[in-house]
């Protein structure tokens, strides 16, 4: 699914008006009792624009499911799709292609985009250990696209605190 060279779909990522209830949603109706939540404000994380969110992340049968509650007013390109009267909704946002190697495969692999057709909206960087881009395919697609690269050190700590099902 989403073939490029280089790159591999790692992630499914959905939007929420409400994390804990999203969360209530995977656990009851998916057997999904655990993510690994956080929020989005590491220091040293450079985005642009700049966005603040709250994270669920769990790996189910090799993907990962990320939940995204956009803060209010601070993460518009999460929050296009969620209602504006506050009720609760979940939808689909991203999927996402992991590049592996090292930060120079990284660059090579945005490189190769042509941004004509595939528009960066949203890039960040974390460091030396992160780097990630969105490019707007809902006009083919119906979603974004996250590519995303983590230095694999980094990669391993985060994948260690992500639960796994079906458990290992």
């Amino acid at each position: 699914m989403f073939s490029r060279p280089g790159a591999r779909h790692s992630q499914n990522a959905y939007v929420t008006s409400d994390l804990d209830r999203a969360m209530a949603i995977w656990r009851d109706e998916f057997g999904v009792s655990r993510f690994h939540v956080f929020e989005n404000d590491a220091p040293g994380l450079v985005s642009s624009p700049e966005y603040r969110m709250k994270i669920a992340l769990a790996n189910v049968g090799g993907v990962e499911i990320e939940l995204i509650e956009p803060l209010p007013g601070q993460a518009p390109l999460h929050a296009e799709v969620l209602p504006t009267d506050g009720s609760f909704a979940m939808r689909f946002h991203h999927a996402a292609l992991r590049v592996d190697g090292d930060r120079s495969d990284f660059e090579a692999y945005m490189a190769s985009l042509d941004l004509a057709t595939h528009p960066v909206v949203w890039r960040g960087e974390l460091g030396d250990v992160m780097r990630y881009a969105y490019t707007d395919e809902r006009a083919t697609l119906g979603h974004y696209l996250e590519h995303v690269w983590f230095d694999p050190a980094m990669y391993e700590q985060m994948a260690a605190a992500i639960p796994v099902y079906p458990a290992p």
